[in-house]
């Protein structure tokens, strides 16, 4: 698999990561041992880059991860993790250094590792950027030895924008598809300049662009595609990218004519997040090893043609942009 350089930390990521949101809660039931097969699945397939998060299952996440990770050979990925939201509640005053500290050390129990690789912020309040202390404890933590690098998993470009402002940060996260393309306009090119890497996530609009869903599907009760619709949890934007889902499904019909022969739409998904030179690493996830192998294929597509991607920005400013272009 091709790999990117991200120039501010040195990193060379394959540009198909791996996200293990559903191997830890919020997207149905999965087993441990299909979780830890569609791991080795992906790792096998050439990902060096794989995102969690401490209240993925609680922990049960990461410790997938960890238990995947025991013994394999080779060279180790690349394990991102994020940390805030287990605060309760969660404001922008419990990201202290006390609180991170501590929810560094459970990850680094529960990834069974001396260091984490990379600890982001998890879709903090906004006000988060704007509290030089709650980045100043992030680098204490780096002088500590506990964690290498940080980063913001963030909602909004606003907050994209105003995290680049840390010049230790080493990467945004930041949901980035063919439903939400306004990332592009400016926080990408500012993100390039500053040689911070660009992590693609929510690639598949929550799966609406796998291509795989009607109006009749039907999800688990425990699948936030069913309790968070309209944000009742947590960020709406969480959830097939913050669009109505009728809507999106009709988007999706129209995009359909335009996936390759021989490729999913999901690989045109993902193949279409590629074609921007800034995004560092996408990252689908998966429950299933036929899942995982799927989305490594969408980095073998030849590029995408110049009239396919006009194609898609029409069908977005028609159908998806007045839904989620300014809200986030």
């Amino acid at each position: 698999m091709r790999t990117r350089h991200v120039e501010r930390t040195g990193w060379d990521l394959a540009e198909v990561g791996f996200g293990s949101w559903q191997l830890g809660a919020d997207w149905g039931p999965v087993s441990d041992g299909d979780a830890i097969a569609t791991l080795h699945a992906a790792l096998g397939g050439g990902v060096n880059f794989i995102d969690t998060a401490d209240v993925y299952g609680d922990g049960r996440s990461e410790q997938l991860i960890a238990r995947a990770l025991q013994g394999r050979g080779g060279t180790r990925p690349l394990v991102a993790t994020k940390l805030g939201r287990r605060s309760h509640p969660h404001i922008a005053a419990s990201y202290t250094r006390e609180n991170m500290t501590a929810f560094v050390e459970r990850s680094l129990r529960n990834l069974a590792t001396d260091a984490l690789d990379l600890v982001q912020v998890h879709s903090p309040p906004t006000d988060v950027f704007y509290q030089p202390d709650t980045f100043e404890a992030l680098e204490h933590l780096v002088w500590q030895g506990k964690i290498r690098r940080y980063g913001a998993s963030v909602e909004k470009v606003e907050e994209g924008i105003k995290a680049l402002e840390y010049p230790g940060l080493a990467s945004v996260q930041i949901i980035f598809n063919i439903f939400r393309q306004r990332p592009a306009e400016l926080f990408f090119k500012l993100a390039k300049e500053r040689g911070v890497a660009i992590i693609a996530r929510v690639p598949l609009a929550s799966g609406l662009l796998s291509g795989k869903f009607t109006s009749t599907t039907t999800f688990d009760a425990s699948d936030h595609r069913i309790y968070n619709r309209h944000g009742e949890a947590f960020d709406v934007g969480e959830t097939f990218a913050g669009v109505p889902y009728e809507i999106g499904l009709a988007a999706v019909e129209e995009l359909r004519p335009l996936v390759p022969a021989g490729a999913s739409m999901a690989q045109f998904a993902l193949r279409w997040i590629l074609m921007h030179d800034a995004v560092s690493v996408v990252i689908p996830g998966a429950k299933s090893i036929d899942q995982a192998r799927d989305n490594l294929r969408a980095a073998g597509l030849p590029p995408l043609s110049p009239e396919t991607m006009k194609r898609v920005a029409a069908i977005y400013v028609a159908r998806i942009k007045p839904h989620v272009h300014q809200r986030w």
